[in-house]
């Protein structure tokens, strides 16, 4: 089916950046994957075309508020070339807009242009003991005597792009939580990464998405300024639950992409590998199993692309994200796998990039809520 969901300026953007991921990313990216890390200076470079800082107002200087589209058409470039900006998605998409939301504006004119340029921000909610029930959160932010700084202590885990950001909203408890209310008490600071008492654990081993970190953090005794408290002490966990809907929109965009590109990957693989003397194409099954495929992917396509349209108008609900994520995580989790199976043994060795996205997209069911929390909102949203 024909989208509709872009225009000529999307398209013109979609050129550059895949001219980008040619020359700037592609010869490098299985280098990173074997670090584990991709280079602050990517950052850099990516800032300079624009794409660090979207909804930036402009005396900051970003471009001012940004179409999502433009998110989506990066990822649809990366995946399709079997590559990612690994970070950036996480910066721009999921954590910026906590800094475009709640920040006063000295803290914008602080942080914000530094953004713009390429630094790079994580955001720390998970903790050892808390994944989901972010109401179960033990880090403390204590205020001091002269009620000049908070003193951060605690730990957290599987925070993703720690090692390459240069600011990290840390998730704390300000107050005790309430026999009435286990939410209350918590309030996001903004930490420098390169504050005293701020330590980087172990870098986590993944089975996917080798290409990104994912640390472990500690903090003793880090002194924040209360000036780096973001929105009103002990309300951070409304805040936290603000940007849920795009995140998970977001997600939902890189399993669509990541599905599409398995499909073309696969095809180019069935035209030229030959089995019994023929093509791997020729046989009904490949036919019957990618047109199935094909099926499905454009039906959450249709559905992500009118996810993107509601982000834009901001009438996306947290039931909206919730079914799409929903739906195109495991619609995507289907035909990986259906598409791995038809590459054979070579679907499995990870010189092929099915190999990968297979790894890669498994996390999608998991990250940002799973499947079965999905489920529960749908549920909840249904009267149930």
């Amino acid at each position: 089916m024909r989208r509709t969901l872009y225009t000529d300026e999307h398209e013109a953007f979609r050129s550059m950046i895949r001219d980008f991921v040619a020359r700037e990313v592609k010869p490098h990216f299985e280098q990173w994957e074997r670090d584990n890390l991709v280079p602050r200076e990517l950052y850099r470079k990516l800032g300079e075309i624009g794409v660090m800082g979207f909804d930036v107002p402009e005396e900051y200087g970003g471009p001012g508020p940004t179409s999502f589209r433009y998110q989506a058409v990066i990822a649809e470039e990366t995946t399709r070339a079997g590559v990612t900006f690994s970070a950036q998605s996480t910066s721009t998409g999921i954590v910026l807009p906590y800094l475009l939301r709640l920040a006063d504006e000295e803290q914008k004119r602080r942080w914000l242009p530094g953004v713009v340029a390429g630094d790079v921000l994580c955001v720390a909610m998970t903790e050892p003991g808390t994944g989901s029930d972010l109401a179960g959160i033990r880090t403390t932010a204590k205020l001091s005597a002269d009620g000049t700084h908070y003193v951060l202590n605690g730990a957290k885990t599987f925070i993703t792009a720690a090692r390459n950001a240069t600011l990290c909203i840390v998730a704390a408890r300000t107050a005790p939580a309430t026999p009435e209310d286990r939410r209350h008490g918590l309030s996001l600071f903004v930490v420098p990464t390169d504050s005293e008492g701020f330590a980087y654990g172990r870098k986590l081993d993944k089975i996917g998405l080798r290409w990104s970190d994912t640390s472990e953090l500690s903090f003793t005794d880090v002194e924040v300024p209360v000036e780096n408290l973001l929105g009103e002490q002990d309300r951070g966990f409304s805040y936290l639950g603000q940007n849920l809907p795009r995140e998970r929109l977001s997600v939902a965009v890189t399993a669509v992409a990541s599905a599409a590109a398995a499909i073309g990957f696969t095809r180019d693989y069935v035209r030229e590998r030959k089995v019994f003397g023929k093509p791997v194409a020729a046989f009904q099954n490949t036919r019957f199993v990618l047109a199935e495929c094909a099926a499905e992917v454009e039906a959450a396509q249709a559905m992500t692309d009118k996810g993107i349209e509601l982000e834009d108008r901001g009438e996306l609900t947290a039931a909206d994200a919730a079914k799409l994520k929903l739906f195109a995580t495991e619609t995507a989790g289907r035909v990986i796998d259906k598409c791995l199976q038809l590459h054979g043994g070579y679907g499995y060795m990870l010189e092929y990039p099915i190999a990968r996205l297979y790894a890669d997209t498994r996390i999608n069911r998991i990250y940002a809520g799973s499947s079965e929390v999905m489920k529960t909102i749908i549920a909840k949203d249904l009267g149930l």
